[in-house]
């Protein structure tokens, strides 16, 4: 395998990485940001209220975002890696 198909095979791969996790990254930062500018507000220091929110607005964004996910995960595999396996 030549080092240029390896090194753009990789940067393909963590672009992909990158596309699929950002929708969920997001929505756990700002669910941080709400949940902590709620508890410096009411002083409330609660380590569930940090845990809760963000774990079910996670798992809400991972759900609907899982049908892009796997489209892109499949769609990599089937024009990049498997030609690369059976040498095409």
């Amino acid at each position: 395998m030549d080092e240029l198909v390896f090194y753009d095979t990789l940067r393909q791969g963590l672009w992909i990485a990158t596309m699929i996790s950002t929708p969920i990254l997001i929505v756990a930062l700002l669910a941080g940001i709400t949940v902590g500018l709620f508890q410096a507000l009411t002083s409330i220091q609660e380590m569930t209220l940090t845990f809760v929110p963000k774990l079910v607005a996670i798992l809400i964004v991972f759900w609907m975002s899982m049908g892009f996910m796997t489209e892109t995960l499949t769609s990599f595999f089937q024009d990049r890696i498997i030609p690369l396996i059976g040498g095409l």
